[in-house]
């Protein structure tokens, strides 16, 4: 769906509209536990009392692969980073923006944001290096 038409997912909106206003966040359990909205049980513990937890302003690149022929939906994009990134107890996964594939590497330090595909303008998780 474009822009104009895009369809609501109230848990992965809510955190995309939380990072683009400054204030990420993670869902703790009582346990400890991190995870990403829209998450409502921790799985390892089955706690169901999960509460809002600042996300770290920076992580850290666990892994990453360059996609260079891509789907439909992110044709225009390719070349793109996909990476996973580490913040404090959660994993995020999102495009790498500013950064040249080939300049990529395990540890890079990053910050998190929301931008745009370019193929149908949709919005998604994207990673800025430090």
């Amino acid at each position: 769906m474009s822009n104009g038409d895009e369809q609501r997912d109230s848990g992965y909106d809510d955190f995309l509209d939380a990072i683009e206003d400054g204030e990420p966040y993670y869902l703790e359990s009582p346990s400890g536990n991190g995870w990403l909205p829209p998450r409502i049980v921790d799985p390892r513990t089955g706690e169901r009392d999960l509460e809002e937890a600042d996300l770290p302003e920076t992580g850290e690149v666990v892994a990453y692969t360059t996609h260079y022929v891509a789907p439909p939906d992110f044709a225009d994009d390719a070349p793109y980073v996909v990476a996973i990134v580490e913040f404090g107890p959660v994993r995020v996964t999102g495009q790498l923006r500013d950064t040249d594939p080939d300049d990529m590497e395990i540890g890079q330090e990053v910050e998190i944001g929301v931008d745009r595909k370019e193929s149908d303008d949709e919005r998604l998780v994207v990673f800025y290096p430090v």
